[in-house]
Order: C-alpha cells, then structure tokens, then sequence
C-alpha cells in the first residue's frame, strides 16, 4: 500500500479505527506523515480526522494506547500459554516431529498426538543402526537416499543435520518438555562463498534440569536407547577424518571449487600423492547437491606453495596493498589535486565576495535600482553556497584520504614486521599467518583466486576474517543523542523498527572500537544513523563532519 501511495495510485485510505493503521505509535505517525507529504487522505471511521488540534492530539493519543494494549496481549497471551505447557493441556509444536500424527481436530492438543506406523518404523530403525558398528550419520542419509524415502520436508535427500535433530529429540522417549535450547548471536559468518542472507542465530542446548515437562506422549524407543545413541557422537567426533593429522596441509579449509563454490578437502593417496578435491565431486550427499561437480582435483602441495609464495610476494611490495585500498574506495585523489581544488574554491570565494561588495556599492550609489540588487545579490550568494557545498565535501574527502592514508601506513608497517622473518619459518608459524591473512583460495579448472584479508589496524592482527560478522549490513539502528560531551561520550542506540538496543559507552580515540550495548529503557531524541551487530554489539561511527554523523560497515 505504501507503494501504491507513493505512486500517487490511492487519493484516499480508510481504516476503521487508528490501531488498525499501526500499533506503534512511532510507526503511526510515520506513515500518517508520509500519506500526507504524497497527498494521500487518510480517514478513520470511529472518529473522523480533522484538522483541529485536538483532533491530532486524540490520535496520538490512541495510538500510544493501541501499543500499550498490543504489549499488554503479548504478555498476556505468553503467560497463558506458559500456564498451558505447564499443566500438560497444550502442545509446543503445530508441526509435530517426524513418526507422529496430530488429532485434525485438535492439533495442540496432547491426548492427540498418535504414531504414523509407516514414519515411526524408520525412526526406530535409524535409532538402532545408528548404535552399530561403524554407523554414522552420513552413512545413514546415504542409506536412505538408496531407499528412496524422502526427508520430513519431502526432499530427495536427508541431511546430516535433519538426522542429528531427530536422534536426540527426547520426545521420541515419550517425554515431551520445553526450553530445550535458547537462541544466540552467531559467532562466525555462515560461509566464506555464499551470500550473507539473513542474519542467523544459533541454538545452544540447555541442562537438562532446566527444561519444563510438558505431558507424556507414545513413544517410540526405550530410554536405555536414546542414551546410547546420545553418547556415540562424541565418539564419531573422536574418529572422524578431519583429525587426521598425519599429512600436513597449508591451506587446510581454506580452499574452496570455484565450479559450485563448495568447500574442498586435501587427501592423500596410498602412493604420496595429495590433492586438493571438492566436497560435492566426492560426497555429494553431505554437500546437498544433485550431481557431482564437474571440477578437476588439484595437487595439494602445489598449490601450497603457490600460495605461499604469492603471500611472500605480496609482502614484500605493501604499495600493491595501498593501490589497491585506493581503488576500493574510489579515490585517486593526490593531495597536491586536492590542495589545488581547495585553493581554486578559496579564491572563487574571494571573488564572489568582492562581487558582492562592488554591487551594494554600485546600489548605494544609486547606479543600479532595488529589485535588479536583489536578484544579482541572490544569484551570488546562490554561487557562493555551491561553492561552500563543495568546500565541505573537500574538507571530507581530504579527511577520508588522510584516513586511507594512515590505514596504508598501519598495513605497511604490519607487513615489514612480518616479512623480515618470512625466510626461517616452520610449518606451524607459516599455519598461522596463512590463517589471518588469507580468506579463501577459489580453485577452477587450474584458474586460482587468492582472497586476501590485510590488517589495517593492530587490533585486527588478533582476529581471523571468519570470526568477524557482517550482520549490520542488514540491521541499520539509530543514534538517539549524546549524554555527555567529552571524548568518553555515551550514545543512546535504537534500531529503526523500534527494538531497544540500549546505551553504548565509546572512547572518542577509538571510534570503529565495537562496546556492548545494555538493555536500558531511553526516549529517542535525534536522527543519526550507524549499522549495529545483532542486539549486544554495536558498531560505532567511522567519520564525524561538523555536526552530522554517518557510517558504514568497516572491519575491526
């Protein structure tokens, strides 16, 4: 609707009362507000909007009410269906789990849920031979796909995830309970190929003498059972491959096919032989592809040191760094250009205000009449606000080039540390560096691509890239105001859509330093906008002009 609107497409709206607009009152007047400026008419049916004062003022008001009251009924209903669980009279699921069936009448109603034969008899099978010898949890999806049975979703193949939820659902044992996980931040980005996508939490599992009984429901194999299978995936996590530390490779989960963009695995063959080989080309199943990726294997010691060398080799020339910072950011800016284009708008300025003075006299003296003043003065004073336009934006790019240039003196520093001992490394210092310095290798058809992550400040010669979250890019919050004026300021954050992050303490000195946020009830006061990481983390402002702040997303 708010498209249509802006397209000019609806002269008018209706709603019946102003709750039903928004139950926000922010997001209310928001939108009553953009409506107008698109001149759009916005009428309620219980009570008419006028222009009265008092007629505003009654909107606003029950718009304050209507979130109160939308507030009050989520709490509410949170309560009653906590009480609900509690006493066993309602299910936490609408979707039960795979091997169950729900009363069509009644599907949150425990006395219900009843097993679908044909479900609850693979259930049982994966449990026991999951608990043999030598079974896994790929194993079992391979199986399963030969059978040809479908995962709950209806997919062709099984995950090994799908599977691990299902092995330690407790509620297969018939004992259904809640707050069995709570949800956190990630700590690592999802995929170092793939697009960020949404912002995504993980779920870590509670004690189990937290969790809330709920009711008894039929189930499907023994205690003694569940346990067993509980305790084998640490001992399949003992044996797994990728402990296998009897070959040694540098770039060891940092390659990746360039073909599909899965991850690649190193191997080694019976005679010495090593390569670096895509996961959807040997287990396909794992990396949920239909087909086998096409791409060749690559000999894993050769691209070691190809690698290797080309790290040295970048190294020992930081200038290639620095070049490359500057195209990132599109500035070619020399500063004797941007001295010169400072000192032409100086001078341009000079001139207008000597034009300026020359016209007043020229009307003082009566050689020009009033009206043909005022529009020469207001096309100068028109010329000499473009030119101050300018001068500001000047003033911000000479900042942002002193600022690249103290970022390239930081990596020019960092790799003259490093590469004087380059020559006498071991195995594990050269791990090491490969680690924080190189984000990806892409590998296709003999083509390599090396994505390099360089420092450009101290603190960032501590962390790995995939240690670092891009969640801001998609969550812009708002800073309300500052609390105190010193270099210590506080800054009063809100994300835009009206969750509360809280207030953030941040060192003037070290502006991009990301502080945790407490959850502390503030009024919103002002307009400045900076992204923020997920709700406990904060990503400060990264450039000050005059009294305006902006941001945008930069590494720690």
């Amino acid at each position: 609707m708010r498209d249509r609107v802006k397209e000019a497409a609806l002269d008018r709206v209706v709603f019946a009362s102003p709750d039903r607009l928004a139950r926000n009152y922010v997001h209310q007047m928001v939108l009553l507000e953009e409506f107008e400026q698109a001149g759009c008419q916005v009428e309620f049916l219980d009570q008419p909007l006028g222009q009265d004062p008092q007629d505003h003022l009654l909107v606003q008001i029950r718009g304050a009410v209507a979130e109160y009251e939308r507030t009050f009924i989520a709490d509410r209903m949170r309560r009653g269906r906590q009480m609900k669980l509690q006493a066993g009279l309602l299910l936490p699921w609408t979707v039960p789990p795979y091997g169950y069936r729900l009363h069509p009448d009644r599907p949150r109603d425990p006395a219900g849920v009843q097993i679908e034969p044909t479900e609850g008899a693979i259930v049982q099978e994966l449990f026991v031979r999951y608990l043999e010898d030598g079974g896994t949890l790929l194993g079992l999806a391979k199986d399963l796909l030969q059978r040809g049975m479908k995962s709950p979703r209806g997919n062709p193949r099984w995950s090994t995830a799908s599977l691990h939820g299902l092995l330690s659902n407790p509620a297969y044992t018939g004992k259904l309970s809640v707050g069995r996980t709570h949800a956190r931040p990630a700590r690592i980005r999802r995929s170092a190929t793939h697009p960020l996508g949404k912002p995504a939490h993980s779920q870590d599992a509670t004690p189990p003498e937290t969790w809330t009984f709920v009711t008894n429901i039929p189930a499907l194999v023994s205690q003694d059972v569940f346990d067993r299978v509980q305790a084998k995936p640490a001992l399949n996590k003992q044996r797994a491959s990728r402990n296998n530390k009897a070959h040694r490779y540098l770039l060891r989960a940092l390659v990746s096919c360039g073909v599909c963009q899965s991850a690649c695995i190193a191997r080694t063959t019976k005679h010495g032989h090593s390569y670096s080989m895509c996961r959807c080309a040997v287990q396909p199943i794992s990396s949920q592809h239909d087909q086998r990726c096409k791409a060749r294997y690559s000999p894993a010691q050769q691209l070691d040191a190809l690698v290797w060398q080309d790290l040295c080799e970048l190294l020992a020339h930081p200038e290639s760094i620095a070049y490359a910072l500057e195209r990132a950011h599109g500035g070619h800016w020399l500063p004797q250009e941007l001295q010169a284009r400072q000192d032409a708008l100086r001078k341009g300025q000079g001139s207008l205000t000597h034009q300026l003075e020359r016209l007043t006299e020229a009307y003082l003296q009566g050689v020009i009449p009033l009206s043909e003043y005022q529009r020469r003065r207001q096309d100068v004073e028109q010329k000499q606000h473009a030119l101050e336009i300018q001068e500001k934006q000047l003033e911000v790019q000479g900042d942002r080039h002193n600022e690249l240039a103290g970022m390239a003196e930081s990596m020019t520093a960092f790799c003259q540390r490093v590469r004087t001992g380059l020559a006498h490394t071991t195995f594990e210092q050269q791990r090491t560096l490969v680690e924080l310095l190189i984000d990806r290798v892409l590998v296709a058809h003999g083509d390599v691509e090396i994505r390099y992550v360089i420092p450009t400040h101290p603190r960032g010669e501590m962390t790995r890239c995939c240690q670092w979250r891009k969640d801001y890019f998609h969550n812009v919050g708002e800073i309300l105001d500052l609390a105190d004026d010193d270099r210590s300021a506080v800054f009063l954050v809100v994300a835009l859509d009206g969750r509360f992050i809280g207030r953030t303490p941040v060192d003037g000195d070290l502006l991009r330093h990301a502080v945790a946020a407490d959850r502390l009830r503030q009024e919103p006061l002002g307009g400045l906008l900076v992204p923020f990481l997920c709700e406990e983390k904060v990503e400060v402002v990264s450039q000050i002009c005059d009294t305006t702040l902006t941001s945008y997303p930069t590494r720690m």
